[in-house]
């Protein structure tokens, strides 16, 4: 028999990841030992559905293989520990987690002390252990009905997209809700029909005064209704009758008008102004975040959490961070910064759930400046964004003088008179915006802060027209998500939560469903599929409100307001008879009309990750494929040498994209990449930029000389160098462009197509 351990004289402590473990035992010193659980150590197999559904959808939970090495030496810890705590994050997860580490030890439930801190500091961390508490069962339940929900969701649905569409492909609670957003949007977009309509605006000035100004024409005098102008024949018109109107100021108005800052950030609005002002993907910034909270090696001060937990949906903020914050701003801007009282931000997402802080620093007084030289460039301008949103938060309103002046436009002889209005905005204290202003959406109008200066107007003044501007403009579709506004969509139609947004967008990424083109999200071929399927025979769970009044049934578990089983159940039966009626759909593929060279049997074109291909229609039991032959023209000979046998090389399509191949081929089957110039050289060498596939499919940009030169981007460059520092441009948006060196964002230049490697006059 294996001797018992004696109890020692240390305490365990199990947290989720080895940095946090490291964090935390610099805290809490020699007495306590810090282990980590790497994430879950138990959950349903993967090779089976894991839920009894005929019993009360008992789940069945298993250690992974790879988890056992873990599970054992937490097991072997406990023994010997003098008491053990339970120190994973603070959310229904981490809930979750401290409940299956229980069971995988095989601890008595009474014995392990539930401890729960939102920031990895000295302070809050000592607090959470001399208060531990017991495990929240109510939190582990409704974490435990979204785990099972999430799985007869992926576990029937997905095997029914393999047989109907094609084999690798998934579908979620979640993911298949948003999926629905991003294709509904692009269907909106193809189906947009642009309106023409025109504006006209005036220069004018005092008749005794150089200074011009610019107005524009809203409508009718006394009356609200706004003026449309649909036709240059109308706007024509108009400038013909204002040409000899009399111009007078009818009113002057000025007034300080006050903005506040906004609240420091929430998983969300985190994710969504690093994709803005950092271009970061939802899944890097709480990569980064991660990293921050859970610690890093600050000098002197040892392995510190630099913010508080990162997924979370509450604007609150301590008491004491609100006092630290309210000091530094004094100390460092002066007392005109300081509003009169602390900020106090309450919640405005919709079905908030966590009771935790807002995401900030653990400290204000760790400035960026004094922790840079300790991070990487990603945590630093993570950090950075973090800080800053937060010392903003408690800052002064900026105050702005804002001057309006309507200005009547007299035709005569019994004709209407046109109303103009002039608007000049001008900074008077800039409060918050000393130190932050929020990014904004491509789309979203800018400030327009003194563009429009003013001279001194009083109400009668006569003006004199110096000049008419019509110009014609029409109206756009909505714009196609990015990775933060579909992040903001989601969270505004109360879907999924703050833990699930970045995975939700990797997901539909990854399957091939959706790409990233340009900053914006577009679904494929083979999201259109999927989605029209699901939409067809499973509406009500890729419905928008069904999946929030969802996500409300699981906060009333979390509260114990309802039991999990009946809401598991309700769920359940109406997904088999979906799933029923779905199972006789026809199979997602199109006839060809020819026969396969192999076996005899028709060819489909049928759908993979990377778009249409033509296969056999008997696979498995045949393997023929090949690229469909009608995706654009037929690409031309090159003058390219074969790298094995020297013949002429050909360009072709395969199912990855266009490549060159031997014209001997099958006899010799030499194949190189078909290199795609941008037009953008290279930072480092000055070499091509040209585009490139990762092994996933997804499309990204490095210099052609690879790999004696590894530069890369996964953003679209630019030809057009950076006006300010000559840098390279990259996309930013639609028609927008940003300075990969220097603080340059503004309007993209106009763009030569991309090239391929092919010889002139046959490209």
């Amino acid at each position: 028999m294996t001797p018992v351990a004696k109890r020692g004289s240390k305490s365990l402590v199990v947290v989720e990841s080895p940095a946090k473990a490291r964090t935390v035992a610099n805290i809490l010193g020699r007495q306590y030992e810090v282990k980590a659980s790497i994430g879950h150590v138990r959950d349903l197999p993967k090779s089976a559905l894991g839920v009894d559904v005929k019993h009360g959808f008992d789940p069945y939970y298993i250690v992974p293989k790879e988890k056992q090495r873990v599970v054992d030496e937490i097991a072997a810890a406990s023994k010997r520990a003098q008491a053990v705590f339970l120190a994973t994050d603070p959310d229904r997860e981490g809930e979750a987690i401290a409940w299956h580490l229980v069971q995988a030890i095989g601890l008595d439930e009474a014995s392990p002390r539930r401890v729960v801190f939102h920031e990895i500091t000295p302070q809050a961390v000592r607090a959470a252990f001399r208060h531990p508490r017991a495990i929240d069962m109510q939190l582990v339940q409704a974490q435990q009905a979204r785990r099972i929900l999430d799985r007869l969701v992926g576990y029937n649905l997905s095997p029914l997209l393999w047989k109907k569409v094609a084999r690798g492909l998934s579908a979620g609670r979640v993911q298949s809700v948003a999926l629905r957003l991003v294709v509904e949007r692009e269907r909106e977009v193809q189906d947009f029909v642009p309106k023409e309509y025109w504006s006209i605006e005036a220069q004018l000035s005092k008749a005794d005064d150089p200074q011009s100004f610019r107005a524009k024409l809203t409508g009718l005098v006394g009356k609200r209704k706004k003026l449309e102008i649909a036709s240059q024949s109308e706007a024509d018109r108009l400038v013909s009758l204002l040409q000899s109107a009399a111009y007078s100021v009818a009113a002057v108005q000025k007034k300080k008008q006050a903005r506040r800052p906004s609240p420091p950030f929430i998983t969300s609005t985190l994710q969504q102004e690093a994709a803005r002002r950092l271009g970061f993907t939802a899944q890097r910034t709480m990569r980064i975040a991660q990293q921050l909270y859970e610690g890093l090696a600050i000098g002197d001060e040892g392995q510190v959490g630099l913010i508080t937990y990162m997924r979370t949906d509450s604007t609150q903020v301590a008491d004491s961070a609100r006092r630290e914050t309210r000091a530094y701003i004094r100390e460092k801007f002066g007392q005109p910064y300081l509003p009169a009282s602390p900020r106090v931000y309450k919640k405005r997402v919709k079905r908030a759930q966590e009771a935790h802080e807002a995401i900030r620093p653990t400290s204000t007084y760790r400035e960026p400046e004094r922790v840079r030289r300790y991070l990487n460039r990603d945590q630093e301008r993570l950090y950075t964004l973090i800080w800053q949103r937060m010392v903003a938060s408690q800052m002064a309103d900026a105050l702005y003088d804002v001057t309006t002046v309507d200005i009547e436009a007299r035709p005569g002889r019994g004709r209407d008179d046109y109303l103009f209005r002039a608007v000049n905005t001008q900074l008077a204290f800039p409060g918050y915006r000393h130190l932050y202003t929020e990014a904004r959406e491509e789309g979203e109008e800018e400030e327009d802060l003194g563009k429009n200066p003013l001279p001194e107007l009083a109400a009668g003044d006569l003006l004199r027209l110096l000049e008419l501007f019509p110009e014609q403009h029409f109206t756009e579709p909505p714009p196609r998500y990015t990775e933060g506004t579909l992040v903001r969509t989601l969270e505004e139609k109360g879907i999924g939560r703050p833990s699930t947004y970045a995975p939700i967008i990797a997901t539909v990424q990854g399957r091939g469903y959706v790409e990233k083109q340009n900053g914006r999200l577009r679904p494929q071929e083979l999201g259109f599929v999927v989605n029209d399927l699901l939409t067809t025979y499973f509406p009500d769970i890729v419905d928008v409100n069904f999946t929030a009044e969802m996500e409300d049934e699981l906060d009333e578990i979390a509260r114990g307001e309802r039991s999990w089983q009946p809401v598991v159940q309700d769920f359940y039966a109406p997904l088999m008879k979906a799933l029923a009626i779905a199972s006789e759909a026809p199979v997602a593929r199109q006839e060809t009309g020819e026969m396969c060279a192999q076996c005899g049997r028709p060819m489909v074109i049928r759908w993979g990750r990377r778009g249409r291909f033509v296969a056999c229609s008997g696979y498995p039991q045949c393997r023929n494929t090949r690229p469909v032959e009608d995706e654009g023209e037929p690409l031309p000979a090159t003058e390219e040498a074969c790298p094995q046998c020297g013949s002429p090389m050909v360009a072709k399509r395969g199912r990855y994209g266009p490549f060159l191949a031997c014209s001997r081929y099958p006899q010799c089957q030499g194949t190189r990449p078909l290199l795609v110039k941008t037009g953008a050289r290279c930072p480092l060498c000055g070499g091509d930029i040209v585009e490139k596939r990762s092994r996933r499919g997804r499309v990204f940009y490095g210099c052609a000389d690879y790999p004696s030169c590894q530069f890369t981007t996964w953003t679209r460059p630019l030809p057009t160098p950076c006006p300010e520092c000559g840098g390279l441009l990259l996309a930013a948006g639609e028609n927008r462009a940003r300075c990969s060196q220097c603080r340059w964002r503004g309007q993209a230049p106009q763009e030569a197509p991309a090239t391929t490697g092919l010889p002139a006059g046959q490209r």
